[in-house]
């Protein structure tokens, strides 16, 4: 964000300093034959018709954490291509510092969209905690990763194992209660404050956007019995999955179900979460067997992992000036929200609580707005 007027000062060869001038640019027009500092053509001019091209400059983003692993050969984007981070990219080559790169935000729940509005359009299912999750061989992930607990142990988990996709097994019983979809488009009862379709959560069947999902989506896979079930979603997820392996897991999970004393660490969170009321009426099934014919029909879900966003950026000082490597204020721009790692460059750490992102957007940029108020 540059200052509307750019009261940055700079001295002059003689020691004084020079009158106050507009504050540099971020984005410019490249001149004919213009050049980055590695090299890259720059193609940024305007046409006489004002089509303007991108810069001339792909490449990976730095920073990719070794200790998550190798990334899937197959991802799922949240965001469209033009969402792609080159206003950090831009503020580092003027100056500005960037902090806590390794820091990404992605989900491991994601889905194809069945009618996607961009290359590779993913949706993040937000589960309940009943869904039996397997990775792409059939093996049961390791407690505490159960759906909705805890998504960067889980994401971590997967890539060092090498999978590129895993599994929920489920059923109809629990889909209908335990299935919400991101994005406002997959929640009209929310988006359009309609109390009449929010009511109906509560009542029976899946909603509206989640059977669509079900009926039209290219991950999902029903099926009347577990042989049928594992055929499909061997057919699915391209000869991975170890059929004896994943009944084992189904079959032990279901015993466990029916142990009134079970140890089983999952059994026990949903039995637990169900003694709140709010989530036994709209959002935790009743634990039950996956083969139980009166919970069907099963469904399998493959997963992949959906690409977000990054927790760092911009490294600012308290009134949300960008600082440069050195730890002096870059004049001219200020930064707050996703760009600044929601207030500073990474105020959440690694370890963030989903849903308190917004507060670290509002916050930076109320500070950064009234300091470039009092500037005015």
């Amino acid at each position: 964000m540059a200052a509307p007027d750019g009261r940055a000062r700079r001295r002059g060869r003689g020691g004084r300093r020079r009158a106050r001038h507009r504050a540099r640019p971020l984005i410019r027009r490249a001149r004919a034959g213009e050049r980055s500092r590695t090299g890259r053509r720059l193609r940024g001019a305007r046409t006489r018709r004002g089509r303007r091209d991108r810069w001339h400059r792909r490449q990976p983003r730095p920073g990719a954490p070794e200790r998550l692993g190798a990334a899937p050969a197959s991802l799922l984007t949240g965001v469209p291509a033009s969402v792609d981070g080159r206003g950090l990219e831009i503020a580092e080559r003027t100056g500005a510092r960037l902090v806590g790169r390794d820091r990404m935000w992605h989900y491991t729940e994601g889905i194809a969209n069945h009618s996607p509005v961009w290359n590779l359009h993913g949706i993040r299912i937000l589960p309940g905690p009943s869904s039996l999750w397997l990775d792409s061989t059939g093996r049961r992930l390791p407690a505490p990763l159960f759906p909705g607990f805890d998504t960067l142990a889980t994401m971590e988990h997967l890539a060092r194992g090498g999978h590129d996709h895993s599994w929920f097994v489920l059923t109809q019983r629990i889909i209908e209660k335990e299935f919400a979809l991101s994005g406002s488009e997959q929640n009209p009862d929310l988006t359009g404050k309609d109390l009449r379709l929010l009511a109906s959560r509560v009542r029976g069947g899946a909603p509206g956007p989640v059977d669509r999902f079900l009926r039209e989506g290219d991950d999902f896979v029903t099926a009347s019995d577990l042989d049928t079930l594992l055929d499909r979603m061997a057919a699915l997820g391209g000869g991975a999955l170890d059929r004896r392996l994943a009944e084992r897991e189904v079959v032990a999970r279901d015993r466990e179900v029916e142990n009134a004393f079970t140890k089983d660490a999952q059994i026990a969170a949903i039995r637990d979460a169900r003694r709140y009321r709010g989530d036994r009426l709209i959002r935790v099934a009743p634990p039950h067997r996956l083969q139980d014919p009166k919970a069907g029909p099963l469904i399998a879900v493959k997963l992949r992992l959906l690409t977000r966003k990054s927790l760092g950026g911009i490294e600012t000082d308290l009134s949300g000036r960008a600082l440069t490597p050195h730890g002096e204020v870059l004049p001219g721009l200020w930064a707050a929200g996703e760009a600044s790692g929601f207030g500073g460059g990474g105020m959440h750490g690694y370890r963030s609580l989903e849903g308190t992102f917004l507060g670290g957007c509002l916050f930076s940029g109320r500070v950064a707005g009234r300091a470039i108020a009092r500037m005015v």
